[in-house]
């Protein structure tokens, strides 16, 4: 069996010209009070509050079923595979959604390569985030997430005794897409203020939704690489690039990462999805606040709707 381990990591042309810019991460985006319910496979629900562990027996292989007032999603309890994470369109000052149900992603699936999760689960619950982690041979895994309109909202950490990587597909919901944003290709290579030093800018992979002209994500990896599916070539006008186009291989409604073993895979909406920052440092232990932008960097800001030319086609 794993030893667990805590990751605390991190956690943009007329369209270019007025780029639209979602609202900060923040307190007043997330719900302190109510924060996740987890309904169990037995049909009983553990909520806001709870700290302690949920014996085997209860889980079965029914979905987990997790709860709160701006997100939702479902989880897998023998792989840790989450389904379905939406978000609710509940009123909030820093909403993303226009009022409106989106289905970020459809999954976020790891690859166990036939290992499973069998222990009892760990569970914390307080407010507005949630942590749960559970163990099988040879295999940990751990989630958390937090009940927010916007920020770092969720990371997946899998963890193997044999030290190799785990490979995660992230599969789009119906209402959004990748996309190669071009207000960061438009500064592609320019030195920008961080904190107390500086930032180089680089090419830009967002999320973005027909449906929701402030909606913008990201995939946040840490200690991840970006599997090329060899399959989805587009040429994305790059301005600063010679020729002023570079082929980049990404679909446009699914990525695949590998993920070192005590790695994570996150995501960030809002704001801090399109913030020129340093990556997310090397790190598998006890990864601490350093990670985190917190609002300490230039925001380049995202187009909507979106150019065509920009969109990662085909889909999948």
């Amino acid at each position: 069996m794993v030893p667990k381990t805590l990751i605390g990591g991190a956690l943009i042309a007329a369209a270019l010209l007025a780029p639209n810019t979602a609202s900060a991460a923040s307190s007043k985006g997330c719900d302190k009070d109510g924060g996740f319910s987890i309904t169990l496979g037995d049909g009983s629900t553990i909520r806001e509050g709870f700290r302690g562990t949920v014996a085997a027996s209860r889980l079965n292989t029914a979905k987990l079923l997790v709860r709160g007032k701006f997100i939702t999603f479902d989880v897998d309890p023998r792989t840790f595979a989450v389904y379905d994470y939406a978000f609710t369109g509940a009123a909030n000052p820093l909403d993303i959604t226009g009022g409106r149900r989106i289905v970020a992603y459809a999954g976020k699936v790891p690859d166990h390569r036939g290992l499973t999760l069998t222990s009892s689960m760990d569970v914390r619950l307080k407010d507005d985030g949630l942590e749960i982690s559970r163990t099988g041979a040879g295999l940990s895994m751990k989630l958390q997430a937090k009940n927010c309109a916007n920020g770092g909202l969720f990371q997946m950490e899998p963890e193997r005794a044999d030290g190799t990587a785990t490979r995660i597909t992230h599969t789009l919901g119906a209402d959004a897409f990748y996309y190669d944003n071009p207000n960061f290709r438009a500064r592609e290579g320019d030195v920008l203020p961080y904190k107390d030093t500086t930032a180089t800018v680089s090419a830009r992979v967002n999320i973005g939704s027909t449906v929701a002209p402030k909606f913008v994500g990201r995939d946040s990896p840490q200690v991840a690489t970006r599997v090329a599916p060899g399959t989805c070539l587009t040429a994305i006008p790059a301005p600063r690039r010679p020729g002023g186009v570079q082929n980049v291989d990404h679909c446009g409604g699914v990525s695949v990462w590998d993920v070192a073993s005590g790695g994570r895979m996150g995501g960030v909406f809002g704001e801090d999805a399109t913030e020129v920052a340093p990556p997310a440092t090397a790190c598998t232990e006890d990864c601490q606040a350093e990670n985190q932008v917190r609002g300490e960097a230039v925001n380049l800001g995202f187009p909507f709707p979106v150019p065509a030319a920009n969109r990662f086609s085909p889909r999948f």
